[in-house]
């Protein structure tokens, strides 16, 4: 037997001695693994990997596909312009197009110290929630900073001051292995600077949020709600300190309170107000649902800029425009898995699962039948999320609350094509905010309830570490 085989074969049996008695353990690759969108997995491992339309979308519909790709990829102008079903950015705004926060449909990242503007990530604002603002609560899951809203936007249209500047800082915090070996972590320090409208309220918080991938997110939206409540439910029962939650968010459209599960903390319902949402907080653009520029009373140079709605009131996203986006957006697809049956990847597996990771990181859904596209319908998906709130623990805590979330809440994020973020994006910086600058400094930022999956890494060897990065990758 080769020596590397010989190698892997004496981790298996660690591992089959170590892991807890109900893990499962796995040696080989299990059917349709590596197909992570079901029917729509795309091919393609390069660094168009997270462009491309799911594959079973038919060549008409592909079309559609191509033009929701078209507006967002292309920037958007100021108006007044002869440009006129791209005009109307700002007054003030954050980039002027979404491929400039989605990188090739990827991650964003955190400026670096020579950025002139922080572009693919964003600060949210907010301020305590008071029984006075019980309404705003209820529609806007927050209390906006009165004079900079709920969003800073670091740029702005001539005539018009920017809110201000964006720099992050960090701190060096290292972690011990048992086997002695040592990580060096930062911890991020946000810089607020050169504020255009004056002080801020004494007790603003602040949550950076870097742009997440844009693949499989139709997929998400159709994983039936049912299924989402019921891991919940499960986790609940379980009592081994997993105890995932689901956000209760407004919906624009219908007026009422829904499952949220889009965002950083599953403050979106779902994708078109998502976009919606984007549009209005990251470019200043206009749309049905949002028909007002993001102006606080007190920017009055920013309500007085000129827009780009049209004569009859049109919106400066037409409602046309906003359908394809949301096609595009839908119908993004997830990268096939690589590697899924070498035995260092299963190895991983196995160490994924006997640190934990899976009672968050769900492995497995199956789509609705009544999926919003059809191509969407009735996939086994893989996308690793329960798309549910947990508390994370005090060092990734924003202490900023978002409808039902709290501060040190955060909703499960996807890893499906996380091991194409350097091939797609050119970085390897994950989590909200970007801190970690590879996978396993994600993994040890762990705390709260995966505080005990944090300490089963931390005992892992190089070896075992090796495997288990591995696995994500695979991913």
């Amino acid at each position: 037997m080769p020596r590397s085989l010989l190698r892997w074969s004496a981790l298996f049996m660690a591992l089959s001695l170590s892991a807890c008695d109900d893990a499962p353990r796995f040696t080989q690759a299990e059917p349709g693994e590596a197909r992570s969108g079901g029917e729509a997995t795309v091919r393609k491992s390069d660094q168009n990997a997270f462009s491309m339309p799911s594959a079973n979308l038919s060549p008409t519909r592909r079309l559609d596909f191509s033009v929701g790709n078209s507006f967002f990829r292309s920037p958007w102008v100021i108006a007044p312009s002869t440009t006129t079903a791209r005009d109307g950015l700002g007054p003030l705004f954050n980039t002027n197009g979404c491929q400039n926060c989605h990188i090739k449909d990827g991650r964003g990242h955190p400026p670096t110290p020579d950025s002139d503007n922080a572009v693919s990530m964003l600060v949210r604002l907010s301020i305590p929630n008071e029984p006075a603002y019980a309404k705003v609560i209820e529609q806007m899951g927050i209390v906006p900073e009165p004079v900079y809203g709920g969003q800073f936007q670091d740029m702005a249209v001539p005539g018009v001051a920017p809110e201000g500047k964006v720099r992050v800082e960090y701190e060096p915090l290292t972690l011990r292995f048992k086997d002695g070996s040592e990580v060096e972590l930062r911890k991020p320090k946000l810089q607020i600077t050169q504020l255009g409208y004056g002080p801020m309220h004494p007790d603003t918080r602040f949550s950076a949020r870097v742009a997440p991938p844009m693949i499989g997110l139709g997929l998400l939206e159709a994983i039936p709600e049912a299924a989402i409540l019921a891991n919940a439910q499960a986790q609940a029962k379980a009592n081994n300190g997993i105890a995932g939650r689901p956000n209760r968010v407004w919906d624009d459209a219908q007026q009422k309170t829904v499952l949220g599960r889009f965002g950083w903390k599953a403050g979106q319902p779902n994708l078109n107000q998502q976009n919606v949402h984007a549009f209005s907080g990251d470019m200043g653009l206009t749309t049905r649902l949002r028909p007002f520029d993001d102006c606080t009373d007190a920017q009055t140079a920013c309500k007085q800029a000129p827009n780009g709605n049209g004569p009859d009131g049109e919106p400066e996203v037409s409602d046309n425009i906003l359908r394809l986006v949301l096609f595009y957006s839908r119908n993004l697809g997830v990268p096939a898995r690589r590697d899924v049956g070498s035995p260092q990847v299963l190895a991983g597996k196995n160490l994924f699962y006997q640190a934990g990771c899976q009672s968050c990181h769900t492995p497995q859904f199956t789509t609705a039948a009544d999926a919003a596209e059809l191509e969407l319908a009735n996939q086994v998906i893989r996308p690793y999320s329960d798309l549910l709130l947990h508390d994370m623990g005090e060092g990734l805590a924003d202490n900023r609350s978002e409808f039902q979330a709290g501060g040190r809440d955060w909703r499960t994020p996807p890893l499906w094509g996380i091991g194409l973020t350097q091939t797609v994006s050119g970085h390897t910086q994950f989590l909200h905010d970007g801190r970690a600058r590879n996978l396993l400094e994600a993994v040890l930022w762990h705390g709260g309830e995966a505080q005990a999956a944090q300490q089963q890494v931390l005992s892992f060897n190089a070896e075992q570490r090796a495997a288990l990065l591995a696995f994500l990758n695979s991913l």
